[in-house]
């Protein structure tokens, strides 16, 4: 069945108070601040120092023009990126969907956010991982409007890491660390290779939100009302939300007259102000003050581990420089962070596949995108759980095949952004200027970090 051809609508007006509105970003930044910011960027500051934190500022940075491209396209359509790339072939969607899911199968985040629990609890991580995959299915689905429950969970989460931050940088972190900061952030070409090209990859790219979350803004600013979001729908539950019908269309743009230019300029100026103060500078500072309170307790201790086990050696030393209490604290926070990201990582991804298998391939079907969304949520909860009990329980491995996968995508997905904002928009609001570059730019440099890693475990299979 062919996509809607769009429908003509005035661009509605942006509320008075736009910050009212504030939340897909730290959405983005809040879902990101996980691996990356607990796992990746501290384990690397514990085994080289800070020397690459410029990569992390320049995934970051990558990865804001990145989501200002997918939320151009939603801001003037009312559509999803994904289902936008449907324009130019009918599967594109579905594709990145899987791929998408396929990246986010793999529960690393869960057995992080479980192994860091049992350092105070004790018990198998493998079976709290298990039974934090089935809260998460059941609080996605349960949840009248997911991305209010979502976005409330989110703020929570950064609260509750800004304190242990906060502290961190009171009591923990050394006069050394504080000198080595400068030259890691503009120590520009060195590169921790020893570590290996895919632990690399996986850090850049999750390096805020990377993979396939980029590709969500376009879902939660709509949820939240942005743009032509007004005129569509928001994902409810299929148990406890009420039904919302399909709208008749739910694909728009504008004319480009005086009044409704006016309007785009206000939405783009305060889309890219919310996501460049909630995502770039949260993540930025996130990801610095994780790997200098590492780089403080552990950088040049000998045999550290090279897994997750690191975050226990690193909670020890911190009760031993600032006292019991902040250890317990240290892991319970790191904890709560990554299961609210896992429980992110499951709406994002299926709510992308959701999107795509309604208006794409089943729009005359009576199957809503909510009951589309409840299952694919505890088909991951299942997947998950399996590959958990099966024996697959090694956060650093499970999230280096996430981030590898998810970085080949975003090398596909920036020059697919590019093409469709160039062509899939009027001219008055198509991409232009620096921000070609930038996706230009994208496209190359998440290529050539995917490339690099395939030739790299390609090399290890062979020898």
């Amino acid at each position: 069945m062919p996509l809607q051809p769009f429908v003509v609508r005035d661009l509605p007006d942006p509320p008075r108070n736009l910050w009212r509105i504030v939340g897909p970003g730290i959405v983005a930044a809040g879902v990101g601040l996980s691996s990356g910011e607990f796992i990746l960027w501290p384990f690397i500051a514990s085994q080289v120092g800070l020397i690459f934190l410029w990569g992390a500022v320049l995934g970051v940075v990558t990865q804001f023009f990145l989501n200002m491209e997918i939320e151009r396209y939603t801001l003037a359509t009312g559509e999803t990126a994904l289902t936008g790339f449907n324009r130019f072939w009918k599967h594109w969607g579905l594709l990145f969907a899987i791929m998408v899911y396929f990246a986010n199968l793999w529960p690393g985040w869960t057995i992080s956010a479980a192994t860091l629990a049992s350092y105070i609890f004790g018990g198998n991580p493998r079976y709290i991982a298990v039974s934090a995959l089935i809260v998460i299915g059941a609080a996605l689905t349960l949840a009248p409007v997911v991305y209010v429950a979502l976005e409330r969970l989110i703020f929570v989460k950064v609260a509750a890491v800004a304190v242990v931050i906060a502290l961190g940088v009171a009591f923990a972190i050394s006069g050394d660390t504080w000198r080595a900061l400068p030259g890691g952030l503009v120590g520009v070409g060195q590169v921790p290779l020893e570590l290996g090209f895919a632990l690399v990859l996986g850090a850049v790219a999750f390096a805020g939100a990377g993979g396939g979350q980029n590709l969500c803004q376009s879902n939660w600013i709509r949820d939240k009302g942005f743009g032509m979001g007004q005129y569509v729908p928001r994902l409810v539950s299929a148990v406890t939300g009420g039904e919302q019908a399909a709208p008749a269309v739910s694909a728009f743009i504008f004319e480009p007259t005086p009044a409704n230019m006016a309007r785009w300029h206000r939405w783009w100026r305060f889309a890219n102000v919310e996501q460049f103060l909630t995502f770039v500078l949260v993540t930025v500072l996130t990801i610095c003050l994780t790997s200098m309170l590492a780089h403080s307790t552990l950088f040049g201790t000998p045999g550290l581990p090279q897994s997750v086990a690191f975050l226990q050696i690193e909670g020890r030393r911190l009760q031993e420089i600032v006292g019991p209490w902040f250890g317990v604290l240290f892991w319970g926070i790191g904890s709560f962070s990554l299961f609210a990201s896992a429980m992110g990582i499951a709406d994002y991804t299926s709510r992308l596949a959701a999107d795509i298998l309604k208006s794409t391939y089943l729009r005359s079907s009576p199957v809503s995108e909510s009951r589309l969304y409840f299952w694919l949520v505890w088909g991951l909860v299942a997947i998950g759980s399996l590959i958990l009990l099966v024996g697959m329980d090694q956060p650093l491995v499970l999230l280096v095949i996430s981030a590898s996968v998810g970085g080949a995508m975003m090398c596909l997905y920036s020059l697919m952004l590019l093409v469709l904002n160039r062509r899939g928009l009027p001219d008055a609001i198509k991409v232009r200027s620096y921000r070609v570059g930038a996706l230009i730019w994208s496209t190359g440099f998440f290529g050539l970090l995917a490339a690099l890693t395939l030739w790299q475990q390609l090399q290890r299979l062979l020898g």
